[in-house]
């Protein structure tokens, strides 16, 4: 039976092609079959897979190496209205996986296929299940598994959507509760208790008074922020509450550490119950380094701070600064109407393809 995926074809014809192979995450396989099987034969190229993650490697003996990755799954289909199959009306191309990121994925394949002799050796990861728990990550596996297939590497662009601009590093994000806690009582008697929903008030205070900072990193701005984003507590409405836990989530800038973000959000609720539940801290967007340098001006796009946080922090963690650039708008991630403008596509292979010619 014949690939449904023909490399040749232009950026948006393969784009089509592989958002309508549904790959929710954990569901991937028959996607990972499809692609390996369009790469294997290209003759440059060394390929490895590792569960339904793929790795495509060039061999050139070039003077730098760089990474381009992307994730092959996305987030459900939707049934009613459904977002699959694709369709494109009047220059926009509609569909799950649209923006979330088979565009960019398509833009690594067209690379892949259309340069043999890229100026740079290049190493393609198309990994899978980014968009659920970190243990299924197919980065993770990498690390875990065969680090080396990407370490060598002296940067890395992430084609997360970026609606075609350069957003630079990323920023770190840590969840933890507050915890008051009281003595439970009927609300007719409160004296006899004591209110941890009421305790919750100073937490709230905090909040409102706080003022974050902005930190410059490599020339970027973060902002950083420090918000309440659940509350919960009380039993019934009759009784007295005797816990309440307010969650917090901390952004902060890629020039702070896990530690010193852990410390800081501690020092800001002194004399409370403070349980960090997670603590990913960012990526430095490197954008002082030579490769850097070269890939933003080959691009000649907008170069921006990343606000959110993305796998380029998995690619700091393992010693390799990485930038994010990639078509469709990250509003529209996730959304029953995913769509992104066909000449985003175009635009970004265009300008991919700059860079490492």
């Amino acid at each position: 039976m014949p690939n449904p995926l023909d490399l040749s074809a232009d950026v948006v014809a393969v784009t089509t092609a592989i958002c309508d192979i549904p790959s929710v995450s954990q569901q991937e396989q028959q996607l990972a079959d499809t692609i390996e099987d369009a790469l294997r034969p290209l003759t440059h190229l060394e390929v490895s897979r590792l569960q339904n993650t793929l790795i495509a490697r060039t061999r050139l003996g070039r003077a730098e190496r760089v990474v381009i990755a992307g994730h092959i799954d996305t987030v459900p289909v939707t049934v009613d209205p459904p977002n699959l199959p694709t369709a494109t009306v009047d220059g926009v191309l509609k569909g799950r996986g649209t923006v979330d990121m088979k565009g960019g994925v398509a833009v690594m394949l067209r690379l892949a296929q259309a340069l043999p002799e890229p100026s740079r050796d290049v190493t393609y990861v198309f990994y899978e299940a980014e968009e659920i728990d970190t243990q299924y990550n197919g980065l993770t596996l990498v690390e875990q598994q065969r680090p080396e297939l990407i370490t060598d590497a002296d940067f890395a662009v992430l084609m997360e959507p970026t609606d075609a601009a350069v957003e630079g590093g990323c920023k770190g994000t840590l969840r933890a509760e507050i915890t008051t806690k009281g003595i439970a009582a009927h609300s007719a008697r409160p004296w006899k208790g004591h209110n941890a929903i009421h305790d919750a008030g100073e937490i709230l205070a905090r909040l409102a008074a706080y003022r974050p900072q902005s930190r410059e990193v490599d020339g970027l701005e973060f902002p950083e922020a420090l918000n309440a984003v659940l509350i919960s507590g009380g039993t019934a409405t009759n009784v007295i509450p005797d816990r309440c836990v307010v969650t917090v989530n901390y952004r902060y800038a890629p020039s702070v550490s896990a530690e010193e973000a852990d410390a800081h959000v501690r020092q800001v609720f002194a004399g409370f119950d403070v349980a960090v539940l997670d603590n990913a801290p960012g990526a430095r967007p490197g954008l002082h380094l030579p490769a850097a340098q070269a890939f933003i001006a080959a691009l000649d796009v907008p170069v921006t701070a990343k606000q959110g946080w993305t796998d380029v922090a998995r690619f700091s963690a393992m010693g390799v600064p990485a930038v994010n650039f990639g078509p469709g708008d990250p509003n529209l991630a996730h959304m029953d109407d995913e769509r992104c403008p066909v000449e985003q596509y175009t635009r970004c292979e265009e300008a991919m393809a700059r860079w490492l010619r």
